[in-house]
């Protein structure tokens, strides 16, 4: 019988560490993530998610470690990694003064889309979206759904291997968060999609996410499917009682001042 190599993993770590100062802000993360698996980072605030996110995307270099998406250091090749990656961060990146085709257009001429196949690409977007009918309206009167699947079209227009995601759905009501999971669910079947997520909403974790990983005071504490975690803790536990059990059970002050205005900023302007 002849053994088939597994995949690369589309993210990888390896003690990949972030300082401040004296802040150990990620402490030696080791963390492997297979193609088209949807994986939640989950911890309290100021656990190490984002700057996580931040060293993959290359917005931020890592102090030591190593770390490659899509197959490519994001060190040594950072360019070739931000070709192969979506990105949506919390703070919200639609122009509201430009319309939604206007927004996706702008997207796809700044990752280099050719024309021909540019027109086609943003209808197919728009269309995948559910957004065909609102696409010649300004995104400032966009609900906060829509604006949320504007921007996770932005990050697919050239089809990524990898799209980051952090706290998709803060601010968003029940029935677009469940638009938004849909959507997400539907890339990774049609694109062979791999996505990271940060988020606190349990409910999201537990039905949007193939594997999670809890992150604490910058180490992560363990990795697993959401059923293995819960049965982990205890008969019938929810996510939230394994967050509690992981992360000390107690609510950590993480964060500051600006991460506090940020994310209200954003839930205002989205809800």
């Amino acid at each position: 019988m002849i053994e088939t190599a597994s995949p690369k993993p589309a993210i990888r770590t390896a003690q990949l560490t972030k300082h401040f100062a004296t802040l150990v802000a990620v402490d030696h993360l080791d963390l492997e993530i297979p193609p088209g698996q949807i994986f939640g980072l989950l911890g309290p605030n100021g656990a190490g998610k984002s700057t996580t996110i931040k060293m993959l995307t290359t917005l931020m270099d890592p102090t030591s470690g190593s770390a490659s998406v899509a197959g490519f250091d994001v060190a040594k090749h950072p360019i070739e990694v931000r070709r192969r990656i979506g990105y949506v961060p919390q703070m919200l990146s639609a122009d509201g003064a430009l319309t939604g085709r206007e927004n996706l257009n702008l997207s796809a001429r700044l990752y280099g889309i050719h024309a021909a196949p540019r027109k086609e690409q943003v209808e197919k977007a728009l269309r995948f979206m559910g957004l065909e009918s609102y696409a010649d309206k300004l995104v400032r009167q966009y609900s906060g759904g829509m604006i949320r699947r504007l921007e996770i079209a932005q990050a697919f227009l050239h089809r990524p291997a990898v799209l980051f995601l952090d706290e998709p759905t803060i601010g968003l009501d029940p029935m677009a968060r469940a638009a938004v999971w849909d959507r997400l669910k539907e890339l990774r079947q049609e694109l062979g999609l791999t996505v990271l997520i940060t988020t606190h909403d349990m409910d999201e974790a537990d039905v949007l996410c193939d594997r999670l990983g809890l992150m604490h005071y910058g180490k992560m504490v363990v990795v697993g499917k959401p059923a293995e975690l819960k049965a982990q803790v205890g008969p019938q536990a929810h996510l939230d009682k394994v967050f509690a059990h992981f992360c000390g059970g107690q609510i950590q002050d993480g964060g500051d001042y600006r991460d506090a205005s940020q994310k209200r900023r954003t839930a205002r302007r989205l809800g």
